[in-house]
């Protein structure tokens, strides 16, 4: 434990460990000291704007109350009691202010702004300046997504400092001296990143500014939701702003232990996608000329149908993407009023790692980090990969293991290595059992990941170390909870019948999947639950609406196996699948409620001992470590039985190793949003050193990629970190390659 010192401020004692800031020792003391660029996520103060002056006994002169640290017997007064800080902190909101503009009533941090809070509680009140403000052309664009209004800000460095210290992509700087020092990209290029969108909260002033929301709204007229996004596994919490029934924002809402504040750009700005126009509407059902509308009465008469046809041969296309109660409500209908249960999902992951369960924070703290997969993590979990940069920070040695990892591995091979760490004399595999502060990651494709992961976790001892533990990062945002959902719904009755009478696909990533489409062709017929009008549609007899996570009421289970609610922020264009789910249970005598509270509670008793839907609150607790209990031999990601994507073997031609990977900015909602598409990954291929040199390629290059008569022209990219016989290209530029390819230039 920390040594306790003394700290009187204000003439108010207060005890705290050494080396607490001082600002947060005033907060123990019930003390405010205002700032304006300290932010502790963003690693040491700087001290840059001066608005935290305090006077220090001892000290001749004001000091910066953000870059001191707590000591036995300082004595501190800030503006409160001591006229020279108060002075101080007027004459830095003065200088703040010469050229800062009086455009509160237009600006849309008005209403929200700490610099106008702050100049109302602490500022002189009037101006000695009567020369010209300076101004600039406005607004800069930072990126399609930001937009800058230089006369704006103030300099606190802290948008800068995000993206050199946490994010670390260092595409924003600070440039020139003195007063003419200006907030700009490098080489005047879009501000192109994961986390870019960041800075726009972290801006204390309207400085940087996000083009989605500009004019939109004002803090008066809004309604604000606090929920969980819902775009993938890593469940960050999120407050949605909605103005007259309409999602205008979204912003983080800081959980310490899961996110640390911090928001993709992909959860932060895909919310437009809600409002496509080719958005699903009403039921479609296929006639004598192809698709036509219906009522929702004659399309819950034609899945009837279409389910009684079947006779029980059905088969179930989970996206992973479903609240838990949706996936609940799926296998109440298909186990128990029809007696079908073969379900496939294109990943899950495994209960074992319930033996080494921990908050992601773990990861920041940890001493040793091993990544294994083929797919970088922040494609799969874009705050994992902030929490592995926090801990390189912090002095811990990151290792990662796949075809571009710091150990190399064939593609696919990277599940042999983690299986090797066990062995006797594996020196990585020792100092993993050794330490007290070891994460095994799991970042790839591939049955059994999970399970895998969790046999190696026990085998090195991590169960017994709270500074350990284990994550897999499955390909869904909710795999985990729609497994479990669907295993609840279980019916002893249930028999498995061979092939496919009828298909049913929930969700737009399922109906993405080629696998699931090869299901479609094997299918007598096929009923899609989507939210667009996508390739699923053209081979569906009939077509549901779906809805997104911002208009669903429910719960998911992250990547840890936290329990989180979702809170609808707006009202969806059509009912919500419970809604019709429960009118279609009612033909088939299945009890179904369409309220995710009650379904919830049904849920909660069978699979998390009757956990109550308000004890997730706005944070919800991890719960505690499980006792470990080996998982089942490995097996296809079928969610009952042997998948019927097994058994696909693709044609082998060509010379390299085709890696197929799915980038963070991609999917249906990337895809509708025109302010993310310049994020979207370029039409390229990643060669290795020696494949691109022994082809005469260089980056750049236009190439064609061909396997099995099929070729794609594409730019090829030399990438020094991918292994020898690969060539990587991100999944909707792959088209319909297969696993060996040829790539010659064109």
């Amino acid at each position: 434990m920390s040594d306790l010192v003394k700290v009187t401020i204000d003439d108010r004692e207060v005890e705290v460990a050494k080396g607490t800031g001082l600002v947060e020792t005033a907060a123990a003391a019930g003390i405010e000291i205002p700032v304006f660029c300290y932010e502790p996520r963003l690693g040491p103060p700087v001290g840059a704007c001066r608005m935290c002056l305090v006077e220090v006994e001892g000290l001749p002169k004001l000091q910066a109350g953000c870059t001191l640290a707590a000591q036995e017997g300082m004595v501190v007064r800030t503006s409160a009691t001591s006229e020279r800080a108060a002075a101080g902190q007027r004459g830095t909101l003065e200088f703040i202010l010469v050229n800062h503009p009086l455009d509160c009533p237009v600006c849309d941090k008005g209403g929200e702004c700490p610099l106008q809070d702050l100049t109302f509680r602490y500022g002189p009140g009037s101006t000695r300046m009567t020369f010209p403000k300076m101004t600039f052309d406005k607004p800069i664009p930072v990126s399609p997504l930001i937009a800058l209004d230089r006369e704006r800000c103030i300099l606190c460095y802290r948008c800068t400092r995000f993206s050199g210290e946490v994010a670390e992509d260092n595409q924003l700087i600070a440039r020139n001296r003195g007063a003419y020092t200006e907030i700009a990209t490098f080489g005047e290029d879009p501000y192109r990143a994961a986390f870019s969108g960041n800075v726009i909260e972290l801006c204390p002033v309207g400085a940087l500014t996000s083009t989605q929301y500009r004019f939109e709204a004002r803090p008066w007229e809004i309604q604000e939701v606090p929920t969980t996004c819902g775009l993938c596994p890593v469940g960050c919490s999120t407050r949605v702003t909605r103005r007259e029934g309409a999602v205008k924002r979204v912003q983080s809402r800081n959980h310490p232990e899961v996110d640390g504040g911090w928001l993709c750009d992909k959860g932060r700005f895909s919310f437009p996608h809600l409002g496509a126009q080719d958005r699903v509407r009403e039921p479609l059902v296929r006639g004598d000329l192809g698709l036509e509308p219906v009522s929702w009465d004659a399309a819950l008469d034609r899945a009837e149908a279409l389910l009684r046809g079947a006779q029980g041969s059905i088969v179930t296309a989970l996206s992973g993407s479903e609240t838990t109660e949706i996936a609940y409500g799926l296998g109440v209908l298909m186990r128990r009023g029809l007696g079908a249960h073969s379900a496939v999902l294109d990943e899950s992951t495994s209960a074992a790692l319930d033996a080494f369960r921990a908050p992601l924070s773990t990861i920041g703290s940890a001493e040793l980090v091993v990544v294994v997969g083929d797919d970088d993590v922040v494609d799969r979990a874009p705050a994992v990969d902030l929490w592995i940069r926090h801990a390189r920070r912090q002095g811990a040695e990151i290792v990662t293991i796949g075809s571009r990892g710091t150990v190399p591995a064939a593609p696919g091979g990277a599940a042999d290595v983690l299986h090797g760490l066990v062995d006797a004399g594996n020196v990585l595999g020792e100092r993993l059992r050794g330490s007290d502060r070891a994460v095994l990651i799991w970042s790839g494709a591939g049955g059994g990941g999970g399970a895998r992961l969790a046999e190696t976790a026990h085998a090195l001892g991590f169960e017994g170390k709270p500074g350990c533990a284990a994550f897999h990062l499955p390909a869904r945002p909710n795999a985990r909870g729609v497994a479990e959902a669907w295993a609840a719904a279980a019916d002893e009755d249930e028999v498995e019948r061979e092939g496919i009478g009828l298909l049913v696909v929930s969700g737009d990533e399922a109906a993405a999947d080629p696998g699931v489409r090869a299901l479609a062709e094997k299918a007598d017929a096929v009923i899609a639950v989507t939210m667009f009008h996508s390739l699923a549609v053209g081979w569906a007899d009939l077509v549901l609406p779906g809805t997104a996570a911002l208009e669903r009421e429910g719960t998911s289970m992250n990547l840890e196996g936290r329990v989180q609610r979702l809170r609808r922020a707006v009202t969806p264009p059509v009912p919500d699948e419970l809604a019709w789910l429960s009118r279609l249970a009612e033909r088939f005598d299945v009890e179904l409620s369409p309220h995710a509270a009650v379904v919830f509670e049904e849920l909660s008793d069978r699979i998390y001992g009757g956990l109550e839907l308000e004890q997730l609150g706005e944070h919800a607790a991890l719960p505690v470590r499980a006792a470990y209990v080996a998982p089942e031999p490995a097996r296809g990601e079928s969610l009952t039985g042997d998948s019927p994507l097994q058994g696909q073997s693709p044609h082998f031609v060509g010379t390299l190793r085709l890696v197929r990977y799915t980038p963070l900015f991609s999917g249906h909602q990337v895809e509708r949003v025109p302010e993310l598409q310049f994020q979207r990954p370029e039409r390229e291929v990643g060669l290795s050193v020696p494949d691109a040199d022994r082809r005469g390629i260089a980056t750049g290059d236009p190439v064609t990629v061909r396997s099995n008569g099929t070729s794609v022209e594409l730019r090829a990219r030399v990438d020094r970190k991918l292994v020898e016989g690969v060539a990587r290209v991100a999944d909707e530029h792959a088209a319909d390659l297969h696993l060996d390819v040829e790539v010659v230039r064109a």
